[in-house]
């Protein structure tokens, strides 16, 4: 109660047109899309296959779950069907050119979705499939999960004595 009287009064300081959810949301999705998207650049093409143990995907399928990543969870806050993706190639076989241009679409994609919500559509259940859901539990899942696969693909760039871009971005405002 104390919660959602807090969101309200914060609303309503801010006036009608606030959207202080969204307002929070998009400055971190910016910040997690560029350092996915400039992890996918650094690492250099030969790199892609590389695997920080047997155990574990190579660089490149990192890049590919999070393209799909972001189809899917912006379908989820759109509340439409996760678009049909090319799976002519399987994960391993599409070159880093290929990879960094579907990640860049799939972020341009969730760039539309997020640009076309409001707090109050992200606090609207939708149906997905018969199931209803809220676009803001898929938000934040994405934010989650773009941190996770950053971080991820971190490891596999400093092993390979790459500055990640966030640790890049931050040395040179020193």
């Amino acid at each position: 109660m104390i919660v959602a009287l807090n969101l309200a009064a914060a609303v309503w300081a801010q006036g009608p047109t606030a959207q202080p959810l969204i307002q929070a949301y998009m400055p971190r999705y910016n910040a997690m899309k560029q350092n996915l998207v400039e992890a996918a650049e650094a690492m250099p093409a030969e790199q892609y296959s590389f695997k920080l143990t047997p155990g574990q995907r190579p660089f490149g399928e990192w890049v590919d779950h999070t393209i799909l990543l972001l189809h899917g969870s912006c379908a989820t806050i759109a509340g439409t069907p996760t678009p049909a993706m090319d799976h002519s190639k399987p994960p391993g076989e599409r070159s880093k050119a290929e990879l960094v241009t579907s990640l860049k679409e799939a972020a341009d994609a969730c760039d539309k979705t997020l640009k076309n919500i409001s707090d109050q559509k992200a606090l609207t259940a939708v149906d997905i499939g018969g199931k209803p859901t809220y676009p803001v539990n898929a938000m934040i899942g994405l934010l989650t999960n773009m941190a996770s696969h950053y971080g991820n693909m971190v490891g596999y760039l400093r092993t390979k004595s790459i500055t990640p871009p966030s640790t890049a971005r931050t040395q040179k405002k020193q």
